[in-house]
């Protein structure tokens, strides 16, 4: 009987440990604070681990809030959608007062976190979980312009980094935002494309057009330049102490190419396929562009 006991609590950690993956959106997250850290790196001249340690855990509990929140608005359209429809609130296995709860509870601590460092960091934390939960997910099924306000939130984690470190928000921190802002679109437009009919189910139409056209096609090479060349742009001097060598330079433009080539694709071939390479080649640019410049930093 005691063995059955042990067990049956195994799996119901488990099970619960999983709800919460999904619920935090959890790969994404950590994601999040990778671009935090990254941009901390670039920006300190000293290391202090302690400041980072906070800062990602203070990252990460700012970004589940937000996609807790968002589960908790959408959870009658993620019942809808194939993607999403597993998920803990739309199935049931949790009540909409508990992910309430952890969503407060992930505010205040992620907030509270990110102020024991400075408050600039902990305004923009705040203003990132608003922007997300308050503006961009209501807009969703309104618009497709949802996505430019959705870039805001997505591209304040990089800049938090270099805020976190210098406690100061100018030139270098804005730059950082500017490149990751840009990025957004491919990416999402990407990812737009090739759930266009999971979308359409939820009565989301998250392409700048609303189909899978031609112009779709041009804003996401064009955005997908504007995200190289907002890259490149630190190695001509003119974003004060935030700038990389030549040699970075030749590697990012490169990356680059490589991004645009994907983008490029995309808009011949019009597939769901071109679609899914360019949402991945997206992640791969935007997360060996972080390296990059982290390495960059360190050994020159």
């Amino acid at each position: 009987m005691e063995t059955t006991v042990i067990s049956g609590d195994k799996t119901s950690m488990k099970a619960l440990l999983s709800d919460l993956k999904q619920l935090t959106k959890f790969g994404l997250s950590l994601s999040v604070v990778f671009s935090s850290v990254a941009g901390y790196l670039i920006a300190a001249d000293v290391v202090n681990y302690s400041i980072l340690f906070l800062l990602a855990l203070g990252g990460f509990f700012m970004v589940s809030a937000s996609n807790v929140f968002n589960q908790i608005i959408e959870k009658d359209t993620d019942a809808i959608m194939k993607r999403t429809q597993n998920r803990p609130l739309p199935t049931g296995r949790m009540s909409v007062n508990v992910a309430l709860s952890i969503a407060i509870l992930f505010t205040v601590l992620g907030i509270s976190i990110l102020y024991s460092i400075n408050p600039k960091s902990a305004l923009f934390g705040a203003i990132s979980i608003f922007i997300y939960t308050s503006i961009y997910t209501p807009l969703k099924p309104v618009t497709p312009l949802a996505v430019f306000i959705g870039a805001i939130p997505g591209a304040i984690p990089f800049m938090l980094g270099w805020i976190a470190a210098t406690n100061n928000f100018g030139l270098e921190a804005g730059f950082l935002f500017i490149i990751q802002f840009f990025w957004q679109f491919p990416h999402f437009w990407a990812i737009g494309w090739f759930l266009f009919d999971d979308y359409k189910k939820g009565g989301f139409f998250m392409l700048p057009t609303g189909k899978r056209d031609r112009t779709t096609a041009v804003q996401v090479v064009f955005y997908s330049v504007c995200t190289v060349l907002s890259s490149l742009i630190p190695a001509f001097g003119v974003t004060g102490a935030f700038y990389i060598t030549p040699i970075s330079a030749v590697i990012i433009g490169g990356l680059g190419i490589w991004f645009v080539y994907y983008g490029l694709r995309l808009y011949k071939q019009k597939t769901d396929t071109s679609a899914k390479q360019l949402m991945l080649v997206s992640v791969s640019y935007i997360t060996l562009l972080q390296i990059i410049y982290v390495a960059d930093k360190f050994i020159r």
